[in-house]
């Protein structure tokens, strides 16, 4: 009996132990529970990230370049031009607006300037200005038209090897000093006008082309005085409007003997810049100077500043310098080894109205 009661306290004691440990393991939180079966979620992220030293930039570093200092950067940009008709001073005379579109190259070649020679001895009466092929050609003032298609240097409007090629000529509204102007338009590859028509300013009469005399597509541009005859030309430059705020050098350059230097290379460098535009004095031949300057020198459309001008004779370099006034011409004369003198235009009153172009009669269609 007594060997009974020990075995079953025995079995007793063995299912208590068995029930504290089964009550044991029921009183674990869920959470550990869920830590002993799942990996942490920060874990994951971290595993997924790439090292630090292979990340992608999210922007550029700030970085610092100092440019080196260079040449003053030669642009096409020219700002607009003075209304027409302006006239500073009596002697002035900018009637005429530019034959090319304001987008376009509308000045002149630096190389076939008026006066220039070319083709071994033809001493150019005009300027010409590059042009792409097919660039519309404008009238530079109003008028009507007194020639339209080939034969304008010849007179005769069959003739296919006129040097002028395809040519439009007007006879304008004004005139000056009681005669009458005209211009000419040449190498076109188009005519768009006739005989007898009127123009006005802006107008498109062409386009450009390279018919007749030339080495390429360009338009050739004259300016004539009281005939309208291949000896009665004048230097555009000093008719057609300059860009606001520029202005045009005017000089007379000769020898002391009075003899005018021929065709020479003239330097005009900048004060501010020292940009260097070349120039050359007039040939000797079918070129006619203004009726007051009588120059033999025209460099048109240069920035309002000091210029200094250079020109290199028998091994010494002659220097003068000479301002450019907005909307005005700047004159000056030079004898070599001698004088040099710089008559300043007059100062614009504050009423300034342009001067009005002489009226002459043109008979209209």
């Amino acid at each position: 009996m007594k060997q009974f009661r020990t075995g079953n306290l025995r079995f007793r004691l063995w299912c208590d132990a068995l029930a504290a440990l089964v009550l044991l393991t029921a009183c674990g939180t869920p959470s550990a529970q869920m830590a002993t079966s799942t990996p942490p979620a920060a874990a994951t992220v971290i595993e997924a990230a790439p090292p630090p030293e292979v990340q992608t930039a999210t922007a550029a570093p700030l970085r610092f370049v100092l440019p080196s200092p260079g040449a003053e950067p030669v642009s096409g940009w020219r700002p607009p031009l003075y209304p027409v008709p302006w006239a500073v001073s009596p002697y002035d005379h900018f009637y005429f607006t530019r034959p090319n579109p304001a987008d376009q190259v509308n000045w002149p070649q630096p190389d076939y300037r008026y006066g220039g020679i070319f083709f071994d001895d033809e001493v150019h009466t005009g300027i010409d200005i590059d042009a792409n092929l097919g660039t519309p050609v404008l009238a530079a003032g109003p008028g009507t038209v007194v020639w339209a298609g080939g034969g304008f240097y010849t007179g005769l409007p069959d003739n296919t090897t006129d040097p002028y090629g395809l040519a439009v000529s007007i006879r304008h509204d004004f005139g000056y000093q009681g005669k009458p102007l005209f211009t000419l338009y040449a190498h076109m590859s188009r005519v768009d006008v006739t005989v007898g028509q009127h123009v006005e300013t802006g107008e498109q009469i062409g386009l450009v082309g390279e018919t007749g005399k030339t080495t390429g597509p360009h338009l050739h541009f004259e300016v004539r005085l009281e005939y309208n005859l291949y000896h009665h030309t004048l230097n555009p430059e000093l008719w057609l409007a300059p860009p606001q705020g520029w202005g045009v050098l005017v000089g007379r350059l000769d020898q002391q003997n009075g003899v005018l230097l021929s065709s020479y290379p003239v330097n005009v460098i900048s004060e501010e810049t020292g940009r260097v535009r070349r120039v050359r004095t007039y040939g000797t031949e079918t070129i006619n100077p203004d009726p007051h300057y009588q120059e033999n020198m025209v460099l048109s459309d240069l920035p309002a500043g000091l210029y200094r001008i250079s020109l290199i004779f028998d091994g010494r370099d002659h220097q003068f310098w000479v301002e450019i006034l907005p909307g005005q011409v700047s004159y000056f004369t030079y004898t070599l080894y001698g004088d040099f003198k710089l008559v300043s235009p007059p100062t614009p009153a504050l009423d300034f109205v342009p001067i009005t172009p002489t009226p002459t009669h043109t008979k209209r269609p």
